[in-house]
């Protein structure tokens, strides 16, 4: 008889996971969203992209940030916006950036943002979120994120051509492994937008990819 499959973990284990065993760094002690979220090199080129763009807004903006992790990009943006909606699946997380972060136009929230109703605002930010997540899912995130007249996506991706939306397991890991990466323009998710800009591109070393952030005008 053959082997039943085990079905994979749900995104909040999974995650919670993640965060628990350290699995992107960090100490025991704390949270810690990996060195994507800390390095200068990488944090800093990205942080000048969205403060410029929030800026031609005149901070006016409600961002709502899809997987916020442990806030160290987040913390830089607030007084950018008119409000700050910071989000996140794991809940011990989400209880730490509470106490730690406290300001007038920040909330703080627990949503799988697969499944749950999201708030509302102009402008999505979701930076090397869907790239851990499965095809099925992403679909999911896509169909909720239509209708914010703004989405500044950044994905991890493979230097020159790859094939993009390989099909993952949700997890730690990405498409890089596979010679892809996420784009949500193309098959199966399809997003539909008016315009598109580039508002920055890290180049990693040894080989390990690109990491690009997009500005989508959906409306």
């Amino acid at each position: 008889m053959a082997k039943k499959q085990k079905k994979p973990w749900p995104t909040k284990g999974v995650m919670t996971q993640i965060y628990e065993k350290h699995l992107w760094g960090g100490n025991e002690f704390d949270f810690y969203s990996g060195s994507g979220s800390h390095k200068p090199k990488i944090i800093n080129p990205y942080l000048k992209a969205i403060i410029t763009f929030l800026k031609t807004k005149n901070n006016h903006l409600t961002v709502c940030d899809l997987g916020c992790g442990d806030f160290n990009i987040g913390k830089q943006l607030t007084k950018y916006s008119k409000k700050y909606i910071a989000i996140d699946i794991v809940k011990t997380l989400v209880n730490r950036n509470k106490k730690l972060y406290k300001e007038d136009n920040l909330e703080f929230y627990c949503l799988d943002i697969t499944k749950d109703e999201l708030p509302k605002g102009d402008c999505i930010i979701l930076r090397q979120v869907l790239q851990h997540l499965s095809n099925t899912e992403i679909q999911k995130v896509a169909k909720k994120i239509e209708v914010y007249k703004y989405v500044i996506l950044t994905e991890h991706i493979p230097l020159g051509d790859f094939s993009p939306n390989k099909d993952i397991v949700t997890g730690q890991g990405i498409r890089l492994k596979l010679n892809s990466g996420v784009n949500i323009l193309e098959d199966p998710f399809n997003f539909k937008v008016k315009e598109k800009k580039q508002l920055s591109e890290i180049i990693l070393e040894n080989n390990k990819g690109r990491i690009v952030t997009t500005l989508y005008k959906v409306f």
